[in-house]
Parts: C-alpha cells; structure tokens; sequence
C-alpha cells in the first residue's frame, strides 16, 4: 500500500478553516488566496481517499471521515510546533496579557497556559478574569493583548466572533435532594404562578439580562433569589436550590444540570456569542501563539458541548 505524506501547510489550513468557521477567514488569517485554499482541500481530499466534507444546507460539514482526520491532522499540527519550539535557536520571550470570562477558567488556565508555559517558559504571562464590558474596555484601550468575552451584538472592528453557544438554564442535579419543597407542593407552587427564582451574577451582566428579557417575554415572573459578583458562587448556590441559573454548559460543574425548558415550563433562550479581541497593535509571536492555542480549545470545548 503507498504510503500517504499529509501536507502540515494544508493540514493547517484545513483545521484553521474548521476552527473559525469559514475557509474564506482562513485564507485571510493564514495570508492566502481562496483560490489557493480550495486547491488544498481538493489536494486533502485526494490524499484522503474518501470526502471530508459533506452539505449541510447552504454550507459544509465533516463526513465521518473529515472527523477523524481533523483528529489526527490537530494532533500532527501540535507535534510539529512543539519541535519547532524545542529546536528553534532563539525561544519565545516577551510577555502575554490574556484576559477570560470566568467560565473559562478552569476550562482553559490549566491546559492552554499549562502547555503554553511548558513549551515557552521564558514568556510572562498575565491573566485577567473579568466581565466583558471590562474586557472590551481593556484590549481595545491596549492593556490586554487577547480577551475572550460573550456579546450578542456583532463584534467591534478588533474582535473576531468564534463560537455560538446555547444558553441554557441550569439547576442543581439532584433536585429532590436539594430543593426545600416536597415535588407536590413544588408543582402547585407552579401551578399558582409563583415566581421563578433565579440565580445571577450582579448587574451588568449580559446573561443577566438575556434570562430576565426571556422570562418577561413569556409572560412568566420571577425574582432574584441570589445574586453575586463570584460565578463559582452561583454555582454553589444553585447547587444548593436557591433557583435557577442562566450560563452556557462551559464550565458547568457535576452538581448542576441542564433542564428541558419544556419540561420546566420555561421559555427556550438564545444563543450567545463567544469573541475574540485583539489589541490595535501588532502582535508577537507570543500572543501569536497563544492564539492559536485559545482558538483550538475553544473549538474543542464547542465540540463537547455539541456532543452532550
């Protein structure tokens, strides 16, 4: 059998696409034409044997095939800048300001920066956890290089919309055990049209206000039962049956579970988007790599999110 050598430029270019949604974005971000973009997918699918993609409406998707080769091309991409990085005669050096909604940090601090550090250890990198208007405020004005923020509305000139994720509403995953009313009188207190009790991050927040517009919508009442600046804290309170909560299942701890709205009586919620933001100066090879390391796990997080 002839043995196949994948092109890492196509491969590259092939994850970018999937990656930013849009293979015109790629040919943008990777300094190509779009005529040069679909012969290397042409190239890739020849080399593949089989069609990675597939139409899916107006646009495309992965066969199963494009699948698992978006698997392994990721994982060839990752060997190969890491030996780029561990041969390279001069290290990356220099500083990073990152800045992250809180639902990230778990989810993203401990194995973006984690391998991020271990193969740059000579770049500082400085994290800011903070609400999205903060965020925007902060790259835009240059005191952070990279922000990842929810926003509704389109992006500004330097941010880059990569993701659409649910929103969902969010309850303690055992409510029998967590809730203070019996299942019965629970029912009969819906049934009275007592208030949905809600659990929410403090005001600004966009979520905040996307569950409280939906809610009203729907003709339903509600009230605050908690509120906090602390995420973490609204996890531990709707855990504990204070009420619901408004998030996307990023981050979302085993204590708590999505709820059917249907099942709930609630309203169905919109989606949010997730961006990214760029500083309005020209980046370095740190930030640069950094980037692309954000852009990967948050492709990956949308997959999983996708899945379940």
């Amino acid at each position: 059998m002839r043995q196949i050598s994948f092109d890492l430029d196509v491969l590259r270019t092939f994850t970018t696409g999937i990656d930013l949604g849009s293979f015109a974005k790629a040919a943008d971000r990777l300094g190509r034409s779009t005529s040069a973009v679909s012969a290397q997918l042409k190239k890739l699918e020849e080399q593949a044997g089989a069609p990675i993609f597939r139409k899916a409406g107006r646009g495309l998707a992965l066969t199963e095939a494009g699948q698992t080769l978006l698997g392994y091309a990721r994982r060839l991409l990752e060997l190969n800048d890491e030996t780029a990085s561990a041969v390279r005669g001069v290290e990356l050096e220099g500083e990073v300001r990152l800045g992250l909604q809180e639902d990230f940090g778990e989810a993203l601090l401990s194995s973006v920066l984690g391998r991020f550090m271990r193969a740059h250890p000579k770049v500082r990198i400085e994290v800011c956890v903070a609400r999205s208007s903060d965020l925007r405020e902060r790259v835009t004005m240059g005191r952070i290089d990279l922000a990842l923020l929810w926003e509704s509305a389109a992006p500004a000139l330097n941010g880059e919309r990569i993701a659409d994720l649910p929103l969902c509403w969010i309850g303690p995953a055992h409510p029998s055990a967590s809730w203070n009313l019996p299942a019965e009188e629970q029912e009969l207190a819906a049934a009275a049209g007592a208030p949905v009790s809600l659990v929410l991050l403090d005001a600004p927040c966009l979520l905040r206000d996307m569950a409280s517009n939906a809610l009203d919508a729907a003709g339903i009442s509600w009230r605050h039962a908690f509120t906090s600046a602390s995420l973490s804290a609204l996890w531990a309170a709707s855990a504990a049956g204070l009420g619901l909560t408004v998030r996307t299942p990023i981050g979302m701890p085993a204590s708590l579970r999505i709820l059917d709205p249907q099942e709930a009586g609630l309203p169905r919620l919109p989606s949010i988007g997730l961006s990214l933001y760029r500083a309005q100066t020209i980046a370095g090879p740190a930030v640069n790599r950094l980037e692309e390391l954000l852009l990967q796990a948050v492709q990956e997080a949308v997959k999983r999110v996708a899945a379940a």
